[in-house]
């Protein structure tokens, strides 16, 4: 498949999105026109060098003296009115409803009462329009985006002065669920505006997936560093048809654990939210009999269940293998009807599929098969293979 790769290892902004896209290929004249009929800007595209990297560079002019806040009602009235295609306009009001989630969050104001300073002026409405119009220019099938560097030390708001990130941009970063990174440059990197496009379009990963690169374009940020200032974004050809899931490994050896307390702990881990659990018999330092713990996770999830491995089985340690991906595919819950003497019974089943909608596996449910068969008095296999039977008639086709 076709993927969309941003790689902003120094930080992004709209503009910097913007200016990536069109140097990947996206025609300038039609980004331009949609951002200046959205927002009373002029927009003119140049060519820069940014530390010897050659990158695309977007001039956005404010046409409109002494700009003031706007709210977000207005915000949207705003937006709704500059006649976007429909599923730009959806883009930009979704990307646009995570700013005025993160300002409400971070003020402890409603929405109705928030106002937007920075983000909510022309330039960044003519900013966010842009990156929705470009990314909808290309063809792909997923968008990633590896970690991003935000910088450090303190920007000025209409706030005050506040650290980096700004805590709406990290307020972003936490909804999404962002990996991200602070870097040597003590000055704002990753922008409001910036944090939100990568946040709602792209999945994150922790580095390039295996890929063909196909094109490669860069966009100019304003900043003057002692590294290229650009958000490098890829057009890859992904080698396979299944899912990048982002996952961390935790690994543990205990040595004086019963097996009741480690099926309890099992039970408990996949309750809160780990994906799945292995315990591996293993002889220990002097002979003894042990067990190694597997628990895969998603990062969020980590130390709330180390400590649960720790408080549980007296581990004084929780090894946290380095975050890496594995390759899932794509799942999703059905149901079949099954008939067996005069009755007939639902059976729920698991479907997976790839990326492209062929089918790789069903599996009935174990639960459902289990209480057919003891109401019928026949062997659970048969129930079983019955049910995923009627399942690959019915969803293989």
């Amino acid at each position: 498949m076709q993927a969309l790769v941003f790689d902003p290892f120094s930080g992004a902004s709209g503009d910097m999105i913007i200016a990536s896209l069109i140097d990947l290929g996206v025609d300038a004249s039609v980004v331009c026109e949609a951002m200046e009929c959205a927002a009373d800007v002029s927009v003119s595209v140049n060519r820069v060098t940014k530390r010897g990297i050659a990158a695309a560079k977007v001039e956005v002019k404010v046409k409109t003296e002494n700009e003031y806040s706007r709210g977000y009602p207005e915000l949207l009235d705003k937006i709704r009115s500059a006649s976007l295609p429909g599923r730009v306009e959806k883009d930009v009001l979704a990307v646009f409803s995570l700013l005025a989630d993160a300002e409400s969050k971070v003020h402890g104001q409603t929405l109705e009462n928030i106002h937007f300073h920075e983000v909510g002026q022309n330039d960044a409405i003519a900013d966010v329009v842009g990156a929705c119009t470009a990314v909808h220019e290309l063809e792909w099938e997923m968008i990633y985006c590896t970690p991003i560097t935000t910088g450090s030390g303190f920007v000025g708001s209409a706030h005050g002065t506040l650290p980096v990130p700004a805590p709406a941009t990290l307020e972003i970063l936490r909804a999404g669920r962002m990996l991200f990174k602070g870097g040597t440059v003590r000055r704002e990197l990753l922008t409001p505006t910036g944090a939100a496009l990568l946040s709602y379009f792209s999945t994150i990963v922790d580095s390039f997936p295996q890929s063909t690169p196909i094109r490669v374009g860069y966009g100019a940020g304003d900043a003057d560093t002692s590294h290229p200032n650009v958000l490098r974004t890829v057009l890859a050809g992904v080698d396979d048809a299944l899912i990048q899931d982002h996952i961390e490994v935790l690994e543990t050896n205990v040595d004086d654990v019963t097996g009741e307390v480690l099926g309890n702990l099992i039970e408990q881990l996949l309750e809160m939210g780990a994906r799945d659990v292995t315990i591996t018999p293993a002889t220990m330092k002097k002979g003894r009999a042990g067990h190694i713990i597997h628990v895969i996770a998603k990062s969020h999830d980590t130390s709330k269940l180390a400590r649960k491995i720790i408080t549980e089985t007296g581990s004084l340690g929780v090894r946290v293998i380095p975050t890496r991906h594995r390759l899932i595919a794509d799942r999703r819950m059905d149901s079949v009807r099954i008939t067996i003497g005069e009755h007939e019974f639902g059976i729920a089943v698991k479907i997976a599929q790839d990326t492209h909608g062929a089918l790789l596996n069903i599996s009935a449910e174990f639960e459902d098969c289990k209480r057919v068969a003891n109401m019928c008095g026949v062997p659970l296999k048969d129930v079983i293979r019955r049910a995923e039977g009627v399942a690959w008639e019915q969803f293989g086709v």
